[in-house]
């Protein structure tokens, strides 16, 4: 197939962008891109592409934009239930971590995931699904975390495997038991961190090679904060995981700064996520490290807080920075990148070329995959997304509307 006639055919070509090079879209007006199977064969001018392969069913772009799908590094796609009564109680006053300390936040969906049976599970997580590919992403990462038991965990990462097999929506996922201390352990953090590492990621391991075996493994994934593990904590259960073969990723510098930025970049973590109360030696250290910053800028937005990632700072550093958008059912239920891309111009003070650059090749390389997916380049794979618009600054520019019109996902077409 050759899509033709781009009005801008942004390829983000040549990796992901480190610092002040955030924002190199590799624009071809007049663009056109052939793809072969699931694979982009070549890219170039439609005219040259049209004279090369005159042959090739066609698909006309009619002067639109034509870019990479998107790629959401960070979410918690599966769950059951809803906390639409907490955010009322936010909107009255409490603060996330009053509400979580009171048996809300995360223990009040793990109830309601622990309850649910697995297909409903997958009716209520399917649904979401759907609505993520219709407005652009392509590829999501999907956190377990909402089980806090070594079955319950199991269970979701074997709907999240389910869910991948049946939607065009590609699914990776990551464990999560160490999202919170599971409720049988409360008053003994300790004693859950040695439950995580002596039993959940071992049944991890050998689940996997059962029911995954061609797949490569899950990231690993912990939440280092006040209230949730501590900074020496967090670093048992990701050595512990890294010694058993695992990537790691770490969700860091929520509500207070401990260091996890730095801890991230020692380990060797594919990512460090969160980062709004990040220290100028944590930004540097992190800045040195091949670590991607994710911001998240749906959370503070959904919290009423004015306090955002310091983008500015971690480019300033040379840092490798993405965004996602942390979908979950408390603070942030956003099934959009579109809304993402918005919120980082406004309150990362992202460009929307920034922006895109960040939702697309950086965030690739923040789930270990910038050498398949994230551009237009020939030998990746062809996930590509046609606009309704001819400019793509109305990315960042608009919000609140779908301005995706068509998603190509591994050379399939999807209309919208």
């Amino acid at each position: 197939m050759l899509i033709h006639s781009a009005s801008q055919l942004l390829t983000l070509a040549g990796g992901p962008q480190r610092g002040q090079s955030l924002g190199s879209l590799g624009l071809i007006e007049d663009g056109a891109v052939l793809i072969h199977g699931s694979e982009i064969a070549a890219v170039g001018k439609t005219e040259e592409l049209r004279r090369a392969h005159p042959f090739e069913p066609e698909l006309n772009a009619k002067g639109q934009v034509v870019l990479p799908g998107f790629v959401d590094p960070h979410t918690h796609l599966i769950w059951a239930g809803d906390r639409a009564a907490e955010f009322e109680m936010r909107l009255e006053g409490k603060t996330y971590m009053e509400i979580m300390a009171a048996g809300g936040g995360i223990l009040s969906t793990v109830r309601a995931t622990r309850q649910a049976s697995r297909d409903e599970l997958l009716v209520q997580t399917r649904a979401r699904a759907k609505s993520v590919f219709r407005h652009g992403t392509t590829t999501i990462e999907a956190k377990t975390g909402y089980g806090l038991d070594t079955d319950s965990e199991l269970r979701q990462l074997q709907a999240l495997l389910a869910l991948d097999d049946e939607d065009p929506l590609e699914i990776l996922p990551t464990f999560m038991g160490a999202h919170a201390i599971g409720p049988e352990y409360e008053g003994n953090p300790d004693g859950y961190t040695r439950m995580v590492c002596r039993e959940m990621l071992p049944a991890v391991l050998e689940w996997w090679g059962l029911h995954a075996r061609n797949r490569p493994l899950p990231f690993v994934d912990v939440f280092c904060e006040t209230g949730a593990f501590s900074l020496e904590q967090s670093r048992v259960i990701l050595e512990t995981a890294h010694n058993l073969g695992f990537p790691l990723k770490i969700h860091v510098d929520e509500f207070d700064n401990l260091g996890g930025a730095s801890l991230a970049a020692e380990l060797g973590a594919v990512s460090a996520d969160h980062l709004v109360k990040t220290s100028p030696e944590d930004i540097r250290n992190l800045a040195k490290s091949d670590t991607v910053a994710v911001a998240l800028p749906c959370t503070p937005f959904g919290l009423g807080d004015a306090h955002y990632t310091p983008a500015r700072e971690i480019l300033a550093a040379d840092g490798l920075l993405a965004i996602a958008s942390d979908m979950n059912p408390g603070p942030a239920w956003c099934e959009s990148m579109q809304f993402v891309i918005a919120l980082a111009c406004r309150y990362l003070h992202l460009t929307p070329a920034q922006a895109i650059a960040a939702a697309t090749i950086n965030a690739a390389a923040a789930v270990n995959r910038a050498d398949q997916l994230g551009s237009i380049e020939p030998g990746k794979q062809a996930d590509l997304l046609i606009l309704s618009v001819s400019d793509y600054r109305h990315l960042g520019y608009r919000f609140g509307t779908n301005l995706v019109k068509k998603v190509i996902k591994k050379g399939e077409v999807y209309k919208i």
